[in-house]
């Protein structure tokens, strides 16, 4: 499956039976991030939690409480 990143546009490859390309056939709303992309974000959100400025926002689903 051909998969594009939504942010830096990089055309990737994905096995079929992949459960990551089986999510993004049969749930539309979910993107794909490249791990490059993901990474970056990843380090980008930990050092903004590291500052003690970032807030989790969660929903007030009741499972939400559990965590």
């Amino acid at each position: 499956m051909r998969v594009k990143c939504v942010i830096c546009d990089e055309i990737g490859n994905l096995n079929d039976e992949d459960p990551l390309a089986k999510k993004l056939r049969n749930r539309l709303i979910h993107t794909y991030m490249c791990k490059p992309c993901r990474d970056r974000i990843g380090e980008l959100t930990q050092k903004r939690i590291e500052t003690g400025n970032f807030k989790f926002r969660r929903s007030s689903h009741p499972a939400e409480n559990e965590f």
